[in-house]
C-alpha cells in the first residue's frame, strides 16, 4: 500500500552510523539491532548511508548492502531513506539508482561539498537526480559542510518537482519553517538537521528531525516533539536543555562521540574508519557526563563507563 511521504518524512528520524567489526567491515548484526531499536521506539523512517553513517567512506557495495540490510529490518514497518552523497552528480545518480534497486523508499542528496556550485550548478544536480530514479527525493542542505547554502529561491524552484518531497535543513536557521511556509506545497515537510537548534526549528513550524541524538534517546526526542505539538513548549524546553550537554559532545566529535555513546549502551563498537578516528580519554569522559544529564529522566537505560 503507498503511503505518502508527507505521512513518514516527519518527526524525529535517526540518522544511523555504520558499525564496524575489528576487521574494519561492516558489522550487519549490530546494524540490524541498531535498525530494531529504532523501530520499536516507534520512528517513522531510518536515514542510512548518510552524516552519521560515514558515508564517503563506503565503497557502493557497502552502501548497497546496509540499505539492503536495512530493508530486511524494517519488512515495511518503517521507510528507509538512503543517502546518495558525493559532489559528483553522476556519482549521486549511481547511489541514488542503486538505493532505488535495493529496495529504500526515498534517497537523500545532499549540496554538493568542496565544489562550491551556483545555485543553478545546485539547481541542475538535484534535478538530475531526482530525473533519474522513480522514488521521493529528500534534499540536504548543511552549509558548514559545503560552504555555500540552498537559497530558499532555489529550494523553491525544485519544489516544482512532485519527486522532491522535504528538506533536511542543517543550516541552523530556526526562521525557516515561518518564513518558507505559505511558499512551499502543503505535502512538502522541512526537518531540521542541527540537533542543537531542533527546538527552535519545531517551535517555528518544522516537521521534525533528521537527528543523531534521537539514536541515543529515541524516546526522550519523541517526548520533545510531543510536548511542542501540544503547545507545552516551557516542558519541550526543558527537556531540550537536558539534551544539549549530549549533544555539544555528539556535535563536536560527529560521528565518533555517537558511536561511543551507543558503544557503552552495549549496542555497537566505537569503531571508526579513518579519517575519523575513536574518542580520546578526555572526549570518552565528557560524553559520560553528558550521559549523567539526562540519566534520571528513565528514558536511557544501561549508561555505563
Amino acid at each position: 500500500m503507498f503511503i505518502p511521504p508527507s505521512a513518514w518524512f516527519t518527526g524525529f528520524i535517526p540518522d544511523l552510523p555504520t558499525p564496524f567489526d575489528a576487521a574494519d567491515a561492516i558489522d550487519l548484526r549490530a546494524f540490524a539491532a541498531l535498525c530494531e531499536r529504532q523501530i520499536r521506539a516507534g520512528v517513522p523512517a531510518l536515514v542510512v548511508c548518510e552524516t552519521a553513517g560515514e558515508a564517503p567512506t563506503l565503497s557502493l557495495a557497502e552502501q548497497e548492502l546496509l540499505i539492503r540490510a536495512a530493508v530486511d529490518v524494517a519488512r515495511g514497518r518503517v521507510r528507509i531513506i538512503a543517502g546518495a552523497m558525493s559532489n559528483a552528480t553522476s556519482k549521486a545518480i549511481e547511489l541514488a539508482r542503486r538505493a532505488e534497486a535495493a529496495g529504500a523508499d526515498a534517497v537523500m542528496a545532499v549540496v554538493p561539498a568542496y565544489n562550491r556550485p551556483m545555485q543553478d550548478g545546485m539547481l541542475a544536480h538535484f534535478r538530475a537526480i531526482a530525473g533519474a530514479i522513480g522514488l521521493p527525493v529528500v534534499l540536504h542542505d548543511i552549509p558548514s559542510r559545503t560552504l555555500r547554502p540552498l537559497a530558499d529561491e532555489t529550494l523553491l524552484r525544485l519544489v516544482e518537482s512532485r519527486r522532491v518531497v522535504g528538506l533536511r535543513d542543517g543550516s541552523g536557521d530556526i526562521t525557516r519553517p515561518m518564513r518558507l511556509a505559505r511558499h512551499l506545497p502543503a505535502n512538502f515537510r522541512l526537518l531540521s538537521g542541527d540537533d542543537s537548534t531542533t527546538f527552535g526549528f519545531l517551535a517555528d513550524g518544522g516537521d521534525g528531525a533528521i537527528s543523531e541524538v534521537a539514536n541515543v534517546a529515541p524516546d526522550l526526542c519523541r517526548t520533545i516533539l510531543s510536548q511542542v505539538r501540544q503547545g507545552r513548549l516551557q516542558s519541550a524546553r526543558y527537556l531540550d536543555k537536558r539534551l544539549m550537554p549530549l549533544i555539544a559532545c555528539l556535535a563536536k566529535e560527529s560521528p565518533a562521540a555517537l558511536k561511543y555513546a551507543l558503544s557503552t549502551l552495549g549496542l555497537m563498537s566505537p569503531a571508526t574508519r579513518l579519517p575519523i578516528v575513536p574518542l580520546g580519554d578526555a572526549a570518552r569522559a565528557e560524553v559520560i557526563r553528558a550521559f549523567a544529564a539526562i540519566s534520571d529522566e528513565e528514558l536511557i537505560d544501561g549508561i555505563g563507563a
